[in-house]
């Protein structure tokens, strides 16, 4: 845990996650997380090659994970800015355009609400 006025991470992975960006990586290893806002894939998070993302002027950056970065928009970041965003992976399928499609499992996005010390760390 971040001390009581360092900032905590806005995302984390959990092992599984980073266990599965590696073996993404090994294929594809410039790529980016998207936090879907809830069109065709519901709200998973988007796995995709850096040059087939165009992000927008309003997606905000919240960290990198295993060293990648992630990435959600401006109005679904005001929504969910009081939580912190933890990746994790499930069996199952990703979503169509999503790179973990096709591998068995898939990320899944876990969240825990900030708490006042952390909120105030982060200036929200």
């Amino acid at each position: 845990m971040p001390g009581r006025n360092e900032a905590p991470p806005r995302v984390l992975a959990t092992e599984a996650a980073a266990s599965l960006i590696e073996e993404i990586r090994a294929d594809h290893p410039d790529i980016l997380f998207h936090q879907s806002g809830g069109c065709c894939d519901g709200s998973s998070p988007m796995c995709y090659p850096v040059s087939d993302f165009k992000l927008g002027e309003r997606d905000v950056k919240l960290g990198e994970v295993a060293g990648v970065p992630v990435y959600i928009s401006g109005s679904q970041f005001e929504a969910w800015k009081h939580t912190q965003l933890i990746l994790d992976v499930v069996p199952g399928r990703g979503g169509m355009f999503s790179l973990d499609n096709g591998r068995e499992r898939r990320f899944l996005t876990r969240s825990r609400v900030f708490t006042e010390d952390e909120l105030a760390a982060l200036g929200d």
